[in-house]
């Protein structure tokens, strides 16, 4: 089965990196969503949340982002910000 292969990275180092279905971004002029075979896109991400459904089905995993940028090139999907925090552990 094809799928998405996605890296998600902070300042501190990779948070998370395996195949995805679907990943879900707020993009600076709006939310952006990648599905496998998504033209090639470089796009500057404003604070929200970044979601990345697993190929298995799951729960998405999510994460809040204060921004960065998203690429993607040839089902790859790489996510670069400086902070990437569990949603399930922000508070509000």
């Amino acid at each position: 089965m094809a799928h998405l292969e996605v890296d998600l990275v902070a300042a501190g180092g990779k948070v998370w990196s395996g195949p995805a279905r679907r990943v879900s971004a707020p993009a600076a002029d709006g939310e952006i969503g990648i599905l496998i075979g998504h033209t090639p896109i470089l796009s500057v991400l404003r604070a929200g949340e970044v979601r990345v459904q697993p190929t298995d089905g799951g729960e998405p995993m999510r994460w809040h982002v204060d921004g960065g940028f998203l690429s993607v090139d040839s089902d790859q999907v790489t996510v670069v910000v400086d902070e990437a925090t569990p949603a399930s552990h922000r508070t509000h």
